[in-house]
């Protein structure tokens, strides 16, 4: 019987692993390898703001996972993890229900010898109360099509209604990346419907609000790059509100913990993550304090050699930090497919394994088609700032990377060719 490689998550990290070890393993029959996941598609997860304002169409940039397992040599599994049982090995998926809820596919279990959890990580909205009942999060596919039919209906009603013109206000809590980019995508969101006819509401009249607890837009990333983005902001027409932490929020709009009230006909929630809550107390697995899986260099779970954990939902150290761990980023997940892709390989020839050191490639943050800011960091390159078109290209060339991981070359150029073609016959935002 060939070695059970079980995966669980389809996220970026988790699919590159897939078809790396399919293509290797798999397709030698080495190996048997499962992916689970929740969906029957993959969309990039950092894409999801644009597929909020409509600026990208999920329907033609998904990935789906039967087909991307067949063409890669590898099985997929539509599931939801729900526990484990580390003394039989087996992983447990939770029913599955259809859109009526009836039954699709009842409980069941798989069995691994070497399980990979790569489950990602959800937004944490650390209690805040009415966040959950009036904010919309961008942790899914379905998520971004909700808040951009909202948005959408908003012009639909306007468009319908005779009398002055209309506006509409947005509220984003958290000015990391997601919230910095949906911001700027709005305001590029509001010209184009515009343009097309839907002017009942101006794009005077869309009123962002961005709201950050710290005291500076782009925490986690250098000052040198939060800066201008957040001046470039500022003269889109965000209203940017720094070192103001969400106390409530409600069906109006949301309280600051210094007393301003900022009104909202649509809230949405980007500040923080946390990895899923089945994770803590998983079969004995240690967790921290936002559910992540603790992991040693090497991505092994500290107490099951035979359990690996990257991406989000792995707390793994960084050394010469002082105690931090491994950023939350889609560069941290790539790297860590690309080293597992390895790892398991040698794990099953007998070999030691490597252990995982984070490279910081830099950063960039596009401003939708106004401009796009970030820094490249590499051993030939050192530390260059980029802004503007160039920023821009490196940015859109981050996406062809994921791609040429999952498709290859030629497949990758096809696509980009088909998106050459698509954007003379369809409009340039998502309508419906």
């Amino acid at each position: 019987m060939s070695h059970r490689i079980v995966i669980i998550g389809g996220g970026a990290g988790g699919l590159e692993l897939a078809s790396r070890l399919g293509r290797t393993l798999g397709k030698r029959g080495k190996a048997k390898i499962t992916l689970v996941d929740a969906n029957l598609t993959h969309i990039w997860k950092p894409l999801l703001h644009e597929v909020a304002a409509g600026s990208l169409n999920s329907s033609t940039d998904e990935l789906n996972y039967v087909a991307q397992a067949k063409w890669n040599h590898f099985e997929f599994q539509l599931g939801r993890m729900c526990g484990l049982d580390r003394a039989t090995k087996c992983v447990k998926l939770q029913a599955t229900l259809d859109e009526q809820g009836n039954e699709l596919i009842p409980p069941r279990t798989i069995g691994y010898d070497t399980l990979v959890l790569a489950v990602g990580s959800t937004t944490n909205d650390f209690g805040t109360p009415g966040a959950a009942q009036h904010c919309i999060f961008l942790d899914t596919r379905l998520q971004a099509e909700r808040f951009h039919h909202q948005l959408l209906s908003h012009y639909m009603r306007a468009h319908a209604e005779e009398g002055p013109p209309a506006a509409i206000s947005v509220a984003i809590v958290g000015a990391g990346a997601t919230g910095v980019e949906l911001a700027a995508e709005l305001l590029n969101a509001a010209r184009e419907l515009a343009s097309y006819g839907l002017d009942r509401i101006k794009p005077e009249d869309v009123h962002v609000t961005l709201i950050e607890a710290g005291p500076r837009v782009l925490p986690a990333l250098p000052e040198r790059i939060s800066q201008p983005v957040h001046q470039t902001l500022i003269k889109l027409g965000v209203k940017v509100l720094t070192n103001a932490a969400v106390s409530d929020v409600t069906a109006e709009g949301l309280h600051t913990k210094q007393g301003e009230f900022v009104p909202a006909t649509l809230k949405v929630w980007a500040a923080g993550i946390r990895a899923p809550s089945f994770l803590k107390d998983l079969d004995g697995l240690e967790s921290n304090r936002i559910n992540q899986l603790v992991v040693r260099p090497t991505l092994q779970t500290t107490v099951d050699d035979d359990i690996y954990a990257l991406g989000d939902c792995a707390a793994c150290p960084q050394p010469g930090t002082e105690g931090r761990n491994v950023p939350p980023r889609a560069q941290a997940a790539h790297q860590q497919a690309s080293l597992l892709a390895k790892s398991i390989r040698l794990r099953l020839e007998g070999k030691p394994l490597p252990e995982y050191r984070y490279r910081d490639y830099g950063s960039l943050i596009s401003l939708s088609s106004f401009s796009a800011v970030g820094n490249l960091m590499g051993n030939l390159t050192g530390n260059v700032m980029l802004e503007g078109w160039l920023a821009r290209m490196f940015y859109i060339s981050l996406y062809r990377m994921h791609q040429f991981t999952l498709y290859g070359v030629t497949r990758t150029l096809l696509l980009m060719f088909a998106d050459r073609i698509s954007k003379g016959t369809e409009p340039r935002l998502k309508l419906h």
